[in-house]
């Protein structure tokens, strides 16, 4: 938070900078606006990431379940033959159960750690794509200055018309199928 803070008013700094050179005395900067979150989301590529995203955490799911089912069933089993166990039976089924609680947590931390790298991955490609294409953009448009309106302390403000998130979607999307 902090962070963007001091971001948002180095661009304004930067901003005051242009607005003061000579070179661009005459000519006003064109400022321009893009909701990069919807642009990660609205995409196909974006679309496409999500989907991934998704389905590795219903992969996880699915396995943790196997693992619930698993204990569930070794707690009934301790709690319904409690009595009519040996006490070496009960060590050995409590035994088991403590290892099924200790392989799931494993598990779940193991699968944790490998999908926040898939994700950072696949999200950090994404983002550097659709940030090259907003850099070309505005290159070509001559725009020296694009807000990103999905940070919170970014924009408070922006007419509908400096929005060019709906451009950058589409760009980003026709630089895939062309590849």
């Amino acid at each position: 938070m902090f962070k963007r803070g001091l971001l948002l008013i180095g661009g304004v700094f930067a901003f005051s900078a242009l607005l003061s050179s000579p070179a661009l005395a005459q000519q006003a900067p064109r400022i321009a606006a893009v909701d990069l979150q919807r642009a990660f989301e609205s995409s196909a590529e974006g679309k496409t990431v999500i989907i991934q995203l998704r389905q590795k955490e219903q992969t996880i799911i699915g396995e943790l379940d196997k693992f619930d089912k698993q204990i569930l069933s070794l707690e009934t089993k301790v709690k319904t033959q409690r009595l009519t166990l040996t006490e070496e039976a009960q060590q050995k089924l409590s035994f088991e159960l403590e290892t099924a609680k200790l392989q799931r947590k494993r598990v779940e931390e193991d699968s944790t750690k490998e999908f926040q790298r898939l994700q950072f991955s696949l999200v950090s490609k994404l983002r550097n794509e659709v940030l090259a294409v907003i850099e070309g953009y505005a290159k070509e448009q001559q725009i020296s200055l694009v807000f990103d309106l999905s940070a919170p302390s970014a924009a408070v403000f922006c007419e509908p018309g400096l929005d060019i998130t709906a451009e950058i979607i589409r760009r980003y999307d026709a630089s895939k199928t062309t590849k």
